[in-house]
C-alpha cells in the first residue's frame, strides 16, 4: 500500500494561498466549516497549515483591529503556531502515520514540493477500523459484549 491509497486529490481540497488576507482566509474556513487549511504558494507549493487558533491568537495579540480593516491584514502576517509538515507521495506509509498521529490531515507534495493533495486522518482510522471489523458483527462475541 502507498500514500495514494488515501490522497484526497488538491481539486477537492480546499486551500488558500499565501497572498490572501486575513478575511479571505477566514470567510473561506467558514465557509467550508474547517478550521484548518492548507497554504499554497502561487507556483503551487506547499507553504503551511493555517488554523482557527492562528486566526484568534492574531486577533487576540491585535485588539486594535475591527473586523472591518481584516481585508487589509495579509495572511503572511500572521504567525502559525503549528508546523504541519507535508509527506512526499513516494515516502513510506511509516513516515504518513508518523505526521498523522499529531496532524489533523497530512498534505502530500510531489518531488518539487508541489501540492497533490491530503490525507486526512480521519480516512486512515476508517481503513484500519474497516480491517477490524469482521463481516458479520452479530456472530463476534467481542462486538455483543461491547
Amino acid at each position: 500500500m502507498n500514500i495514494a491509497f488515501f490522497l484526497l486529490p488538491k481539486q477537492e481540497v480546499i486551500c488558500v494561498t499565501d497572498n490572501a488576507t486575513f478575511r479571505q482566509t477566514l470567510e473561506r474556513m467558514e465557509h467550508h466549516r474547517y478550521t484548518a487549511v492548507p497554504v499554497i504558494s502561487e507556483r503551487g507549493e506547499y507553504r503551511a497549515t493555517v488554523t482557527e487558533g492562528d486566526l484568534l491568537w492574531f486577533l487576540k495579540n491585535r485588539p486594535e483591529l475591527t473586523f472591518d480593516q481584516l481585508h487589509r491584514v495579509s495572511l503572511s502576517e500572521v504567525p502559525l503556531r503549528m508546523n504541519n509538515r507535508a509527506v512526499r507521495i513516494d515516502a513510506d506509509m511509516e513516515d504518513l502515520i508518523s505526521l498523522a498521529k499529531t496532524q489533523n490531515f497530512v498534505p502530500v507534495v510531489d518531488d518539487m514540493n508541489h501540492f497533490i493533495g491530503i490525507v486526512r486522518r480521519s480516512d486512515i482510522i476508517d481503513y484500519c477500523a474497516n480491517l477490524l471489523v469482521p463481516a458479520d458483527k452479530n456472530k463476534t462475541k467481542w462486538m455483543r459484549e461491547a
